[in-house]
């Protein structure tokens, strides 16, 4: 039954379906075989409809509604000023500004995608200029927007926390120190690159500059202060926080700014749909599929042959971080955390392993894999934003993945990179 479901999702995907279609054919197929025709599919729809009845998936539309207000407004740009005033004028500046305008994008945004939009779109021509080659831009664009995995709001976190009934509050404090650890390392590298191949460093921002940027940075800083400070005062659960920031980004890019008028809104609102349409799809899709597979113990085969029985918790947590990258490297993140985690879950129950600490190492794995080659969406993303050829966009992303997979490390031997800051807010 397994090989037979498998064979269908590949060819399917192969002939170039999207993958909502190989999910429901794959639902389907099982279905069928499991109750001997079409008799039962009704239990099919009841499980897609249960895999998108939870609230905490309206979040979700929200952040991605907030965060397309914000790039199509003035919030981005702004941050951009801000962190290029401060750290622009060092030995790789340009490179360090450029990690850090993806984290803090990441902290108003949630997502990888638009974060290669909003931040590699104005910074990408401004380091060409300044004698960075095109394949370390590149890369250095698509690894730092990894950084919004983890860093609240991450949508990756809300999917998994719904998927696996973990506190999502807890997920986005926890996401925090692994992403500005990532941020460090990053910083680091652009430093050395740049010393190495003679980058020269931008002019120095006077402090009156700084201030003027600082200034202007405020309201989007506010962002972030609604997320992590209501979420971490007690004040917003991560839902509330969500229609917050959506709240907030009208009123500064349409009243604030005057950057957007109703028309704008409307049509930012009717792209929002779209995406929203598309993630709900997969999720319904994603939890038929799920049911099927456990419900046929084909979870419980596999595990049994690799012997993740006999485990303890830091093989189990191995073993989960390749499931993971592998799987984003072909597939999209939001599938992967859908079929997986119920696949994992009782082993991590019966280790005794924080959900909160397999979520945030099965968040980072989603988004190291989303950008690895050689079907990882971040790159195909930077490819349709830059008009760049694939071999181009890879081509200087090992050391970057070599990076990413030394902070997975990092977080299976010492947790409390990710637990200090959960177990400091969250303190029972």
């Amino acid at each position: 039954m397994a090989l037979t479901i498998f064979t269908i999702m590949i060819i399917l995907l192969l002939v170039g379906f999207p993958m909502m279609i190989p999910l429901i054919a794959g639902a389907s197929v099982g279905f069928i075989m499991l109750f001997g025709g079409l008799g039962q599919m009704e239990t099919m729809v009841q499980q897609m409809i249960a895999g998108i009845r939870p609230a905490s998936l309206i979040a979700v539309p929200m952040f991605i509604f907030a965060a397309d207000i914000m790039t199509r407004g003035q919030s981005a740009g702004r941050l951009i000023d801000l962190v290029m005033s401060f750290v622009g004028h060092l030995k790789g500046g340009l490179a360090v500004s450029t990690a850090a305008a993806c984290t803090m994008f990441g902290a108003v945004s949630g997502s990888t995608q638009a974060t290669v939009v909003a931040i590699g779109s104005p910074l990408r021509p401004r380091m060409l200029k300044a004698g960075y080659k095109d394949s370390f831009v590149l890369a250095l664009i698509v690894n730092a927007s990894d950084i919004a995995f983890l860093i609240p709001p991450s949508i990756g976190m809300i999917i998994y926390g719904v998927v696996s009934n973990t506190s999502i509050a807890e997920l986005f404090i926890a996401g925090i120190g692994p992403g500005l650890l990532i941020l460090v390392l990053f910083s680091i590298y652009s430093v050395i690159y740049a010393i190495r191949n003679e980058v020269p460093a931008e002019p120095k921002t006077p402090w009156s500059e700084r201030l003027r940027a600082l200034q202007r940075a405020l309201w989007p800083l506010g962002f972030p202060a609604i997320i992590i400070g209501g979420i971490y005062g007690g004040i917003f659960s991560p839902t509330e926080a969500a229609a917050a920031c959506v709240l907030y980004a009208l009123i500064l890019e349409v009243i604030v700014f005057r950057e957007l008028d109703l028309k704008g809104v409307y049509e930012t609102a009717k792209s929002t749909g779209l995406i929203t349409a598309v993630v709900f799809i997969l999720v319904g899709a994603g939890a038929a599929f799920s049911w099927v597979i456990s419900f046929a113990q084909i979870p419980q085969q596999i595990l049994g042959a690799v012997g993740i029985d006999q485990m303890g918790p830091i093989g189990v947590l191995f073993v989960i971080s390749i499931a993971f990258f592998i799987g984003c490297m072909f597939v999209d993140p939001i599938v992967v955390i859908l079929v997986l985690v119920p696949v994992f879950a009782p082993v991590v129950d019966a280790v005794g392993l924080d959900p909160v600490l397999v979520g945030t190492i099965i968040t980072l794995q989603v988004a190291i894999g989303s950008a690895t080659p050689p079907f990882g969406c971040d790159i195909f993303t930077a490819i349709a934003v830059f008009k760049r050829p694939y071999a181009e966009v890879v081509r200087g992303t090992p050391p970057f993945i070599v990076m990413l997979l030394s902070v997975s490390v990092a977080l299976i031997y010492f947790p409390q990179i990710a637990l200090f800051l959960r177990d400091l807010a969250f303190a029972k």
